[in-house]
This record gives structure tokens, C-alpha cells and sequence, in this order.
């Protein structure tokens, strides 16, 4: 509402400000110099008036035109963001519909293989498998918290969020049907829990089967730290990095929360909540073509003074 304000403030201003100085204030001379031109005499003062006049309406009719352009380009700005939304709807609408989608198994080329091409087609895809985890080597994404679609849906766009600060604990997992170790993201445990003897109960050594989303490698943001190796300090998943540390295979999946292992981290830790803010922008958008058009109707089609 306040980028809707300003944006009209704003256009009001530049109509106002662009009409009082469009025309230079007219001299009114109380003298008429006489010029003898082919034996008559004409008056310079009034002929110049004429050619001011008729100068005045061509730039009127050009600033007329050229403020149009405000309301038009405001049109054009949300029905933009009207297909936005719409775009940004259906994405959020695929990415729910795989991870909510009966699991496959995990290819067994790309285990054999592994393709990044491949990957790419599968993630967000629910795959299952089967082994045991190697709690000795586990790693820390941190600070995180815990996974509520419906709170991040309405924190989304702020710069900080009220919930409880822990980590994600990634752990190598030996599929042994497959003969090869994967990353599993177990899920969550709060800051006094990060510790393994802190959760003994949820160190299972038996080989167990787990449900998990595939999840592709993550660019570092702006503003967010670069990962502490050593200090098994992640900030953001680096495949190859964590792969190299626990000799695992570069493939990471998100166990769901039906994994959860009881005394254990907690499970369902993918986040598929998006960003929609394009209703903000289709209503400042819109707003602003109304408000710009009645000012331009009423300027320059009823004449009223603004």
C-alpha cells in the first residue's frame, strides 16, 4: 500500500510539474514597433504572438501524447505480473505434486553413472532406498529451522523470522542394494540436540528404509557465509564438497517426514514454499493506471486544472 501511494504522489508530480513549466511566461509589450515592409506597415509583436499561440498548441498536443505513455506502461506492468502470478502458481502447484508422489526406487544408472543431466530431470522426485547410516561422519547445515510451509508463506519477503534456531544433520547413507553411499539429509534437531550423544536413541545401526527428495546442489547467496569444512560448518549444500569429506556419491536427498527415526532428527525438511508477492504488485500496478488515467482524462480531456 505505501509503494501504491507513492507511486501515485509521484505521477501527480510529474504532471503538475511538467504542465507549470512546459511554457515560458509570455512578455506583454506596451510598445508597438512599426516595421515598413513592401509599403505596409505590420506589427511584429502581434505576428510573433500568432506563431507563439499556434507553437503553444503543438507542444500541448506533444505532452498530451507523451503522458499517456504513464497509464499505458502501468497497464502493460500488471498484466505482466497477472501472468506471473499465474506462472508462479503452477510451479509451486508441480513442485507439491512431486514431492507428495508415490517414491520410485533410485536409478540404478545413475548411481552407476552419475549424470547431472539426469539429476536435473528428477529433482523434487520422491525416491526410496535401503541401507545404513555411517554416524560417524555426519555434517551440519546451520543455522536452520524447522520446516512450516504455512509460516514461511506468510514470512515470506522478510528479513528475519521467529523460528527456533538448529541444524540439519546430513548423514552418509549405504544403499545396499546398490553398493554405493548417498547423502540423507535425516532433517532437524534444535540447537541442543546437534551433538550425536545428545540423541543416542536416533543412531540406528540396523539398515533401514528410507523416503527421501531428491535435491540438487545450491549456488552460495549474497550475504551468506561460505562453508566451514573443517569446522563441519555447512551453510548451504555443495554436492561435490560434502562428497569429497564423506566419500560418498554427490546425490542428496531430503528424508520425509515418515522416515523419521524416533529420538532422531526430524524428517520432512524440504522447503517447496515460493515467493508470491505478484498480487502486491498486480494491485500497485493496476492502482496506478487507474489513478494515472483519470488525471490524464481530466487534465487534458475536461480541461480541469490540476
Amino acid at each position: 500500500m505505501s509503494s501504491l501511494k507513492f507511486a501515485l504522489a509521484s505521477s501527480f508530480n510529474i504532471l503538475k510539474t511538467v504542465r507549470s513549466n512546459t511554457y515560458p511566461k509570455r512578455t506583454i509589450f506596451t510598445q508597438f514597433h512599426f516595421k515598413l515592409l513592401k509599403g505596409r506597415c505590420v506589427l511584429p509583436c502581434r505576428q510573433s504572438g500568432s506563431t507563439a499561440s499556434g507553437a503553444e498548441k503543438g507542444e500541448d498536443t506533444v505532452l498530451k501524447w507523451f503522458l499517456l505513455l504513464i497509464p499505458v506502461s502501468t497497464f502493460g506492468l500488471g498484466t505482466w505480473q497477472v501472468k506471473r502470478r499465474q506462472w508462479k502458481l503452477q510451479m509451486i502447484a508441480d513442485m507439491n505434486s512431486l514431492t507428495t508422489a508415490e517414491p520410485i526406487n533410485l536409478p540404478v544408472e545413475l548411481c552407476l553413472c552419475y549424470s547431472p543431466m539426469e539429476l536435473n530431470s528428477l529433482e523434487y522426485r520422491r525416491v526410496k532406498v535401503h541401507g545404513r547410516y555411517d554416524h560417524s561422519q555426519e555434517l551440519y547445515i546451520l543455522p536452520r529451522s524447522p520446516v512450516d510451509p504455512d509460516r514461511e508463506a506468510r514470512e515470506a519477503g522478510r528479513l528475519s523470522s521467529s523460528g527456533e534456531s538448529g541444524a540439519n544433520v546430513i548423514t552418509p547413507f549405504y544403499c545396499t542394494d546398490l553398493g554405493i553411499s548417498i547423502l540423507v539429509n535425516r532433517g532437524y534437531v534444535p540447537k541442543n540436540k546437534i551433538r550425536p550423544e545428545t540423541r543416542m536413541k536416533g543412531q540406528v545401526s540396523d539398515e533401514v528404509d528410507v523416503v527421501g527428495v531428491l535435491r540438487l546442489t545450491e549456488q552460495r547467496k549474497p550475504f551468506v557465509p561460505h562453508n566451514n569444512v573443517e569446522g563441519n560448518r555447512w551453510h548451504y549444500r555443495d554436492l561435490e564438497a560434502m562428497a569429497r569429506v564423506t566419500g560418498a556419491e554427490p546425490i542428496f536427498i531430503d528424508a520425509v517426514l515418515e522416515s523419521t527415526i524416533p529420538g532422531g532428527p526430524i524428517g520432512g525438511q524440504t522447503r517447496v514454499t515460493l515467493r508470491n508477492e505478484h498480487m502486491q504488485y498486480i494491485a500497485t500496478w493496476y492502482g496506478l493506471c487507474s489513478a494515472t488515467s483519470y488525471m490524464w482524462y481530466a487534465k487534458f480531456i475536461k480541461g480541469v486544472r490540476l
